[in-house]
């Protein structure tokens, strides 16, 4: 039996998941380590990053070929916004930090080269590339904050961070991504489908770099 679209998915990126779980910035996440300028590092670029997201988002709700997956994209989008505007605001009031003086903070380079490619591919291909490049971040997110819930953390930030992907609410908004992303497997052609599985496997090891970059508080080198 062939394998469903979301397996082949997760088996091609497994080495980097892996990579991303052994991480030195999710393990101080959950032993209460990781220095809170690179958690700061984290949050501000997440703000950048969660308005493109959210534009990224809405561009497969334009693409969705059906009224249920218009309004699940939609309504997603307008929940990136939301996280972005409530929960990272939370956080910077922890650093002593306003939103707007985030906003102001310059987009760094791994930003910058995640939100442009993930916007150049859902512009650019199918609604399934679409659907694609944006899957890592729901569904990574998921299974780590599921992992690192079952260990917790004894700092309040990390902790509360940890709560917001480990919890049922999002848990269940990434199975119904899933299986949209597995019928959509039964639809597509044989080379739309390895487009989709290179754009995964593309944005995946973007989501590796992303807390790299965080752990070495990035700048722009000139």
């Amino acid at each position: 039996m062939s394998l469903s679209l979301t397996e082949e998915l997760w088996t091609a990126i497994e080495p980097v998941y892996a990579e991303i779980l052994a991480h030195p910035f999710l393990a101080g996440l959950t032993d209460g380590t990781l220095p809170r300028e690179a958690f700061r590092h984290f949050v501000v670029q997440d703000s950048h990053y969660l308005r493109d997201y959210a534009r990224a988002l809405a561009v497969c709700a334009a693409k969705a070929p059906g009224e249920e997956e218009v309004r699940a994209f939609a309504d997603d989008a307008i929940g990136a916004l939301a996280a972005e505007q409530g929960m990272h605001a939370e956080f910077l009031d922890a650093f002593g930090d306003t939103a707007e003086q985030a906003a102001a903070e310059p987009v760094l380079p791994t930003t910058r080269a995640y939100t442009s490619y993930l916007l150049a591919t859902v512009y650019g291909g199918s609604f399934a590339e679409a659907v694609g490049a944006v899957l890592p971040c729901y569904w990574i997110y998921a299974r780590v904050g599921e992992r690192l819930l079952a260990e917790g953390s004894p700092d309040p930030l990390y902790a509360k961070w940890i709560s917001t992907y480990g919890d049922e609410a999002f848990q269940s908004v990434v199975r119904r991504v899933l299986a949209l992303t597995d019928r959509l497997g039964e639809e597509i052609s044989p080379a739309e489908r390895r487009r989709v599985v290179e754009h995964f496997v593309t944005t995946s090891r973007y989501e590796w770099m992303f807390w790299d970059a965080a752990w070495r508080r990035e700048t722009w080198p000139v």
